[in-house]
């Protein structure tokens, strides 16, 4: 007797775009880190917040999390080792002096000027796979889907790589894209023209 046809709600893992999405993400971002942060005793998330200060300081440590959308605990020890290692710099923010402003001392700018580069390169490795063309019907769908998530999660904000992670794009800021048009948003690792991960076109 052949065994029962599975039900039509059965859930295929190996075909679940969820699962597909982050089984993805863990292989890039384990090679990324063994290739390039490692030797630099980095960890992603404190290359995330080298990214976004090398591109956006001053930043205070709200600003980081919202464009790299990190928790504040995991930015708070992320900032925390860069400080201790000399990399990153804390001072008064002239236009609060409430709140401090994060930014890249200049062995962090060296280190992230080392970096960069190398990361760029494994990305254009990375999509080496694909086209022009569907590069750039992956940046278009990539935002469609991240706006999309949002929007199911509740939040109804845009894309995070809008801004370079978290709410809307600020008025008259361009934004990432595959193809390299558009060079502005959160440099995430893994991005063709920027140390990013995917943005918006």
């Amino acid at each position: 007797m052949p065994p029962p046809k599975p039900a039509a709600s059965t859930l295929a893992l190996e075909r679940f775009l969820p699962y597909r999405l982050s089984i993805l993400s863990q292989l890039v971002s384990a090679s990324v880190h063994d290739q390039y942060f490692e030797p630099s005793q980095l960890t992603i998330p404190q290359w995330r917040v080298m990214a976004v200060l090398g591109r956006f300081a001053p930043l205070s440590a709200n600003q980081v999390g919202n464009r790299t959308l990190m928790d504040k605990v995991t930015v708070s020890r992320a900032v925390a080792a860069l400080l201790e290692r000399g990399l990153v710099e804390r001072a008064t923010d002239d236009s609060d002096r409430r709140r401090s402003a994060l930014r890249l001392s200049a062995a962090g700018q060296r280190l992230h000027d080392h970096i960069a580069p190398l990361a760029l390169d494994y990305e254009a490795r990375l999509l080496a796979c694909l086209a022009p063309d569907e590069r750039q019907t992956l940046d278009r769908l990539l935002d469609r889907l991240m706006d999309h998530a949002h929007t199911l999660r509740g939040t109804g904000e845009a894309s995070p790589n809008a801004v370079g992670g978290g709410g809307r794009r600020p008025e008259g800021e361009p934004t990432w894209s595959l193809s390299g048009k558009h060079h502005v948003g959160s440099p995430p690792p893994l991005r063709g023209t920027s140390p990013a991960k995917l943005g918006r076109k």
